[in-house]
């Protein structure tokens, strides 16, 4: 049993629906999704921390949209939620953090001694996550467990003396950081989440540029995995405290963002479940004794048929919503789990759906494979596509806001792939 101590006085939904009150932290399309699934499967309302004023989420009836000065920095987050959890207290509530980014999940890990007094904190040990978002880390237990993953090196950006042997790669490669969380911090001209590196000068610079910045972990140097984004798939996962796996969904990525600042964050997703990649995470998952949700990045390799394990987020990935589409609530697993202290029944979240963050015009000019985009045009006629900030029940002036922000997408799009040479078909 994993109830959190900080709900002891919530025992059954009533209480839930009068006593609990999630906080969540960032504006963007998860942050809004805590909210949204908060609201429609217990109805209530959120409190939503966040840097600044984004119109999307902030014109939601459903929370208390609160721009926090210093909420990006530790030390003043932390100041801020033991004064929130005092007042909530205060009032006879109880507080669930929730993060939008593995910063936020750092920071609540991190600092779980102190804040699980005053809120629920469904986020596993910082050792482990420590550990296993160390991507270094994370292959070598795939190693162990006979997982596939790229083929990799490191480079250790603290050593500012040290060089590259740029030249004794193929091109092209994948270059990232091995902690996301330090990355957040680091500035420096042409900053990237994931860099496609077309040339050794390119590798060169991107490392040089690192060793200037404030980064001091390692340089991740990949294989280039060939294929489109539809190569990709997204598996998420609910685990008990015994590292046991009860609810599994899989997802395969049919576009992500191609904004330079948002490379790698899927826009379109649709079901398709492989189950020994299923079994391959539930493998990683029992190893390292892992609790609560999880969220793992992998690649099909069309080389061998294998699927290549990336890396694993220690948090509901940005498009947990997906779960939802597929028909297990995402926000039920934290309730029924740390707040109420149910045993979660093994469930598969198999329900066909569409994960879809951009309008099908998007889809029609951009997806390659003909049978593809026919099929998920047609999971968009057919009603079945479901964007996040689409809430029925939420204001006039949120869906304002939410139409923009889908509609934006079709002019990114054309910035940043159709007027770069990539594929713009004719309108079917």
């Amino acid at each position: 049993m994993s109830k959190s101590p900080a709900a002891a006085s919530i025992n059954s939904l009533d209480d839930v629906k009068e006593k609990l009150v999630p906080v969540v932290l960032g504006g963007d399309i998860l942050g809004y999704s805590y909210v949204r699934e908060f609201h429609r499967v217990y109805g209530i309302n959120s409190i939503l921390l966040a840097t600044a004023d984004v119109k999307a989420a902030s014109s939601s009836r459903f929370c208390d949209y609160r721009v926090v000065k210093g909420v990006d920095q530790e030390e003043s987050l932390i100041s801020y939620l033991m004064d929130l959890g005092d007042e909530l207290a205060a009032k006879g509530k109880v507080g669930i953090l929730v993060g939008s980014g593995d910063w936020y999940a750092r920071i609540f890990s991190q600092n779980k001694a102190k804040l699980e007094h005053r809120f629920v904190v469904p986020y596993i040990d910082f050792d482990l996550l420590d550990q296993i978002t160390q991507k270094e880390r994370f292959y070598s237990i795939c190693e162990e467990l006979g997982i596939d993953y790229p083929k990799t090196w490191l480079f250790d950006c603290a050593d500012r003396d040290a060089t590259i042997d740029a030249d004794q790669f193929d091109y092209p490669l994948i270059a990232k950081p091995s902690n996301s969380a330090r990355y957040h911090y680091a500035e420096f001209p042409g900053k990237k989440k994931i860099f496609e590196v077309q040339t050794p000068d390119e590798l060169r610079a991107i490392y040089h540029n690192l060793q200037e910045s404030s980064y001091d972990r390692e340089l991740i140097v990949q294989e280039f995995i060939p294929g489109e984004d539809d190569g990709l798939r997204s598996v998420t996962t609910f685990s008990d405290d015994e590292g046991n796996l009860r609810v599994s969904c899989m997802g395969q990525v049919v576009l992500q963002d191609h904004a330079p600042s948002a490379i790698g964050n899927p826009v379109v997703i649709r079901d398709a479940r492989v189950e020994s990649v299923v079994e391959q995470a539930a493998r990683f998952l029992k190893h390292v004794g892992y609790h609560g949700f999880a969220n793992f990045d992998v690649k099909y390799d069309p080389r061998d048929g294998s699927y290549r394990f990336f890396e694993v987020n220690t948090r509901p990935g940005r498009n947990t919503f997906y779960l939802s589409l597929a028909g297990v609530p995402f926000v039920s697993l934290f309730v029924e789990d740390y707040v109420l202290g149910h045993q979660i029944p093994v469930t598969v979240a198999g329900d066909p759906f569409l994960y879809a963050c951009v309008p099908p015009t998007v889809v029609r000019r951009t997806v390659k494979d003909p049978a593809l985009r026919d099929d998920v045009l047609a999971r968009y006629r057919s009603g079945m596509a479901q964007f996040p900030l689409f809430y029925e029940a939420d204001s006039l002036n949120h869906w304002f806001w939410a139409e923009v922000t889908y509609y934006h997408q079709i002019q990114k799009f054309k910035k940043y792939v159709w007027d770069t040479g990539g594929r713009q078909a004719d309108a079917d």
